[in-house]
C-alpha cells in the first residue's frame, strides 16, 4: 500500500494494524482494488499468493504497477517511456548473437536477452560465449 502511495501520489484507504493472515489479506486486497480503480487488469493475482509469499505473483503485481505508475504516463519527444526501454534495450543487446528484442514478451523467453544486458554493463559476471540458445532454462538461471 505504500508502495502504490508513493509512485501514484495518491493517498490509500488505512490498512489494518493486525498481524494475522486475515489483516494481511485485508490489506493487500485494498491495494489491488485501487489498482483496479486506475483501470489496470490483473489477471490471476489474488491476495492471498502475495501474502503466502508467491514470488511470482509477487513480481507479476510489482512490475504492473511500475508499468502502470511510473512508465506508462512518461513519454520524451513523442516516444513513451515503454518504447524507450524497448529501443534501449534493442540498442544496448544489438551485437549479441542471437538476440532479437522485438517485444517485452516472447523476445526474453529464451534468456539471451537478460544475459547480453548483464555482460553488456557487467561483462566479468556472466561468459556470453558459452550460452547456447537451445538451452533457455540454463540462460535464464544465469541472468537471474
Amino acid at each position: 500500500m505504500l508502495l502504490l502511495e508513493v509512485i501514484s501520489g495518491e493517498r490509500l484507504a488505512k490498512p489494518e494494524r493486525g498481524k494475522m493472515r486475515v489483516h494481511k489479506i485485508s490489506n493487500v486486497n485494498k491495494a489491488l482494488d485501487f489498482i483496479a480503480s486506475k483501470g489496470v487488469k490483473l489477471v490471476s493475482i489474488g491476495a492471498e499468493e502475495i501474502v503466502d509469499g508467491n514470488v511470482k505473483m509477487t513480481l507479476g503485481m510489482i512490475w504492473t504497477i511500475i508499468l502502470r505508475f511510473a512508465i506508462q504516463d512518461i513519454s520524451v519527444e513523442e516516444t513513451s517511456a515503454k518504447e524507450g526501454l524497448l529501443l534501449w534495450c534493442q540498442r544496448k543487446t544489438a551485437p549479441y548473437k542471437n538476440v532479437n528484442i522485438q517485444n517485452f514478451h516472447i523476445s526474453w523467453k529464451d534468456g539471451l536477452g537478460f544475459c547480453a544486458l548483464i555482460h553488456r554493463h557487467r561483462p566479468e559476471l556472466i561468459d556470453y560465449g558459452k550460452l547456447r540458445k537451445d538451452d533457455p532454462l540454463t540462460n535464464l538461471n544465469t541472468a537471474f
